[in-house]
């Protein structure tokens, strides 16, 4: 069976006559800036549901949530399982949405350690089913708040990335602004307040349903060792709702930026405001502080908040240098962070071929640390982490031959002499310092990691520079 004829056996009726569906595509989802701004309290806002019960709307989401993939929820029901269930529940589904009588599941709670091992993040993993749904009220709503967006805002929005804010944020840099006042948000998807959320979604939201199943999303429960807790703040991440939602709350914060006439730069809850004097800084993050705290009810963490160069601090992973052109660095974090997988790939290589662990787990992971930090302009840090690689790999070698024996046998293999390999082989060192001498160095070196498939940082990023 082809993927067009599975497809095909999913029958997701449409909602509304096609004279409304062609009304929605003109004026809510695929409208100018113009003409949202003008429509957006106007009658198609009074019926989203209709919009997102859509058959086209839905299919849309249904192969976002395939392709995401992602655990099961409460539920159990896998990402593979939901199209025979859409199959035989969905009528059901639908008219419970639109009667608003609907009811989402609680979200499974999951915690993952933060970077840096600060702690641990909490995420919740709605259903499959509420996915979809999320999904496609996301596909519905994000049109209609992504006009008024700041030009400043780019995390969770189409055809904006985190490396057009580290641009941008160099540019401040280089333009003189060379304070940066260094927002961080407590537990921000934990505490966003509901109830003001819900009071901006309804400025442009008039369909009562919609908000009554928004709320609903926020208030379901959270499952956790099979108690499940009511939640009365925050939007847990996890869902497909949860980004949208989190801009839109702090939208409010970019328009009183602008409003002031800074000049920063958001990425979901990191904010980087670029002032001229650390005066200028130390006002500004007082007056932010009080804001965010009076007008949206949220709590910067002071330990982790700062007024400081630029140079000093990180930013989405990157830094930059104190020149009066400044140029991008990878930050000295986000390369201990790397090195921390690292690790956790060598210790799991020990005893694997060393072709297969490059091919297998470091050659994914290297290219895409390395695609996203190709912009970094210094390049010394990748020299340093190509040769630290290639120590930990000799490392790995070493401590695969075990005994003094296989060792001489090894490195005579590798084409050392006879007394070179035996006394290499017995001077009772360990292996991270047999990994970076001399006769590992000769028996296993560069072209040999290259030929074994290692990725070269250094290399991939000349071949960016090249390309760009």
């Amino acid at each position: 069976m082809t993927n067009r004829d599975a497809d095909r056996r999913v029958e997701i009726p449409d909602s509304h006559p096609e004279g409304s569906r062609r009304n929605w595509r003109e004026k809510g989802l695929g409208a100018s800036r113009d003409t949202a701004r003008r429509e957006d309290s106007g009658p198609e806002t009074e019926q989203l549901l209709e919009a997102v019960v859509e058959r086209e709307n839905l299919w849309r989401a249904l192969k976002q949530v395939e392709g995401n993939k992602g655990a099961a929820g409460v539920d159990n029901m896998t990402v593979e399982q939901l199209r025979a269930y859409l199959r035989e529940h969905w009528l059901r589904i639908k008219e419970e949405l639109l009667a608003g009588d609907y009811q989402p599941l609680p979200v499974r709670k999951v915690e993952i350690p933060k970077p840096g091992g600060q702690g641990m993040r909490m995420l919740g993993i709605p259903t499959v089913v509420d996915r979809l749904i999320q999904q496609a009220l996301h596909q519905v709503l994000s049109p209609l708040f992504e006009v008024s967006f700041s030009e400043s805002s780019y995390g969770f929005r189409p055809r904006r990335s985190a490396q057009q804010a580290v641009l941008k944020a160099r540019e401040y840099v280089r333009a003189g602004r060379r304070w940066v006042v260094d927002i961080d948000l407590e537990k921000f998807f934990d505490r966003v307040n509901h109830d003001i959320l819900m009071s901006r979604l309804a400025r442009r939201i008039k369909d009562k349903r919609v908000l009554r199943l928004i709320r609903r999303y926020l208030q379901a429960g959270m499952m956790a060792n099979g108690l499940t807790t009511v939640r009365r703040e925050g939007t847990p991440q996890g869902g497909p709702l949860s980004p949208l939602l989190s801009n839109i709350l702090l939208d409010e914060l970019d328009k009183e930026l602008e409003r002031r006439g800074h000049k920063f730069c958001r990425y979901a809850d990191d904010s980087n405001i670029y002032v001229q004097s650390r005066s200028a800084g130390e006002r500004v993050m007082k007056s932010i502080t009080r804001f965010l705290e009076r007008r949206l009810r949220l709590k910067v963490n002071a330990e982790k908040s700062a007024v400081a160069r630029p140079w000093e601090r990180k930013f989405l992973g990157y830094s930059l240098t104190w020149h009066r052109e400044a140029r991008l660095k990878v930050a000295a974090s986000s390369v201990q962070r790397l090195k921390e997988k690292l690790r956790g790939i060598f210790r799991r290589g020990r005893g694997r071929n060393i072709g297969r662990l490059i091919e297998g787990e470091l050659t994914p992971l290297l290219r895409g640390w390395m695609n996203y930090f190709r912009l970094a302009e210094v390049k010394g840090i990748f020299e340093e982490l190509d040769s630290w690689i290639r120590r930990k790999l000799r490392c790995v070698i070493w401590r695969q031959w075990k005994r003094p024996f296989a060792r001489a046998k090894g490195l005579l293999r590798r084409g050392l002499q006879e007394v070179r390999a035996w006394e290499s082989a017995t001077n009772g060192r360990g292996a991270w310092w047999n990994a970076g001498a001399s006769h590992m160095h000769a028996a296993f070196p560069k072209t040999y990691f290259d030929r074994c498939g290692l990725l070269s940082l250094l290399e991939q990023r000349l071949r960016f520079q090249l390309a760009s």
